[in-house]
Parts: C-alpha cells; structure tokens; sequence
C-alpha cells in the first residue's frame, strides 16, 4: 500500500483529536509518569504511540517502526533504521514537558525512511493548526503552501537549551541567543519560517530530529554532527547535532564546537 502525504497527515490529526488533545490540560497525577528526572511521559504519549504503530504496520506489513516509547523500552530497535528498507520513526507527543504544563508547543512527528534516506515527514501542531510536510527532492509545505528559505540573520539567531552555549566560544559575536522552545516539532518549523537561524542538541534522538532534517535540507539546509559528519537515520552514538537551513552555516557552528569537557 501506498500512503500519500495527505494520508499519513489525516492518520495523525485522527489520533491526536482522538487521544492526545482531550487529555491537553487536562491530564490527572495518574496520568504523568517520570521516565527520568524531568523526562516526562503520559498516557496520551502511550496510547497514541500505539495507535500510530499500529497503522503503519497495517499499512506497511514487515516495515520498521521505531517510537519513542517503544524505542525507550527497546534501544536496540534504533539500529534497525540505517539498513531497514522501510521505515518510521514516530514521536507520538514532542515537547511532552509542554504537553505536561499545559502550553500549546507540543507536535506529532513521523518520519519515513526508507534504505537509510529520510524520503518523506510530517510535523503537526494540533493546538495551531499547522501542517508541516516535506518530501525528498519536492520540497517542504505548510498547510499545503510551498516555503522558501529566508536568508539568515547577521549575527545569526542561535536556538538551543542555555547548557548548550558553555560549548562555544562566542566572544566574536557571531551568533544571539533566542532559546529553545523545548520541542523539535516548534523548533525545526522556528528555522523554516526564518525565525531562528540555527539550533544545536545534545545526544540527539532519531525521532526527534528525522522529520526536521530532511525539511531543512529541502530548503537547502543541514543537519551535521559536530564532529563534521553528516547526520542521519544510521548515526550512532552522536554527542550533538546542527541544523540550519543554511548549509554552510551549520557547518560553521559545528566547527565552533569547544565543550569544557574536551579541556
């Protein structure tokens, strides 16, 4: 069976009204678990992860599918991703900590791979309503209109958790600081829209990071490990990760990479 993006999209927006949004603001203590200190999980994350996987298989028998939650019980299922000819990464609820606090920035993300290339993605705002999908080589849309890069600010405009900036020597001024908004799905859209120029994360995870990557780089972007490397659904062991929708600027952070435990 052949999904379009139209029906992958429908799939998430389905589970999310069905799952994930009643239980927005109104989760009780039952429903919140900690899978380590300040990592949260809830029961929407569960039971849409669940419903999410169980599609796919239907739709794709014998593909991979590898979620967050699954993936958290499982580690080993990641390192089906690089050598898999099909697969999905699945982030049932990104931003789980903002789902947990009650603001609206938390997203449903899927990415599909397939012999190691990220080929097609969705990212779904179910509080705003917005629709991000990107498919290889036809570019990125959202709510069904085609985005353009927008060339990037000088000094640029650095997105990240603030213990990401003691790994930089920024005395020069090349970059300004404007946060993280603690979810990848509010965070990669940030970079699309010109809002942010680049962001970096420490020990990156596949489904956080596969939908964004390839929606960069359909803008002409990057994501590169800080080592140099490229990023991708194979890469293991990855201590941090830069994405921009500017290539060479992302290869520039990565190059600025100085992390006080290298001293």
């Amino acid at each position: 069976m052949v999904d379009t993006h139209d029906d992958i999209l429908e799939l998430m927006v389905e589970v999310a009204d069905r799952v994930i949004r009643p239980r927005f603001r109104a989760l009780s203590g039952n429903d919140i678990d900690e899978k380590s200190p300040g990592d949260y999980v809830t029961v929407a994350d569960r039971e849409s992860e669940k419903l999410l996987t169980a599609a796919l298989l239907a739709r794709n028998p014998g593909c991979l599918v590898v979620g967050e939650e699954a993936s958290y019980a499982d580690p080993s299922i990641r390192e089906g991703l690089g050598v898999a000819d099909l697969a999905y990464t699945v982030d049932p609820v990104d931003g789980t900590g903002n789902f947990v606090k009650g603001s609206p920035d938390y997203a449903v993300m899927i990415a599909e791979i397939r012999r190691s290339e990220v080929t097609r993605s969705w990212i779904w705002q179910p509080e705003a309503g917005r629709a991000y999908v990107a498919e290889r080589g036809a570019g990125v849309t959202c709510n069904g209109e085609p985005m353009t890069r927008v060339e990037a600010h000088r000094p640029a405009r650095a997105g990240g958790a603030s213990r990401v900036w003691q790994c930089f020597d920024s005395a020069d001024g090349f970059a300004e600081p404007v946060g993280s908004n603690f979810c990848a799905g509010f965070d990669y859209p940030q970079l699309l829209r010109g809002e942010a120029d680049f962001f970096v994360y420490r020990r990156p995870m596949p489904w956080d990071h596969l939908p964004g990557l390839l929606m960069v780089r359909e803008l002409g972007g990057a994501t590169v490990q800080v080592d140099g490397r490229g990023y991708g659904p194979g890469s293991q062991r990855v201590q941090a990760i830069c994405a921009s929708t500017d290539a060479g600027l992302a290869d520039d952070v990565a190059g600025r990479w100085d992390p006080p435990e290298a001293h």
